[in-house]
């Protein structure tokens, strides 16, 4: 058994691109349009994972677009997906820059939450050892759900 990837609904495909690839720096590594079935899959990969992604021998990450509207709730229940950064605190800088909310802050160092446009969790973790605690993060208190 091996690990393929998680699906991911979306509700629109500009927002979540520009979430998933733009900001937080995943790369699209495959697309397939279903007219019969009314449905687009995007597959993203993390940019040290792409060539083995696009071999299938690493996980990617699946968006599913259902050209028919449909209302997703809490992400039908799933519960969140994790990806180990260089540098956990410049990421988190460049998101909130660009609006997203830092529901759990990497007051640690170690550790954040964000939320996709979708209500996706994503746990932030920094590679290797904790980042030394730094402002503004380390007094920053959580936001929303995470």
């Amino acid at each position: 058994m091996r690990y393929l990837h998680t699906m991911v609904r979306v509700n629109n495909v500009e927002q979540s691109l520009r979430f998933y690839r733009d900001l937080f720096g995943l790369v699209e590594i495959r697309r397939h349009e279903n007219e019969k079935g009314r449905f687009t899959l995007i597959f993203l990969a993390a940019p040290g994972d792409v060539a083995s992604a696009k071999q299938n021998a690493a996980p990617c990450l699946e968006l599913t677009y259902n050209w028919d509207p449909e209302t997703y709730a809490g992400g039908r229940n799933f519960g969140h997906l994790a990806y180990e950064v260089d540098d956990i605190y410049a990421l988190c800088e460049k998101l909130a820059a660009n609006g997203v909310i830092i529901n759990r802050p990497p007051r640690d160092g170690r550790m954040a939450f964000v939320r996709s446009p979708d209500g996706i969790s994503i746990e932030i973790l920094q590679k290797g050892e904790s980042l030394p605690p730094a402002e503004p993060w380390a007094s920053m208190p959580n936001a929303g759900a995470w």
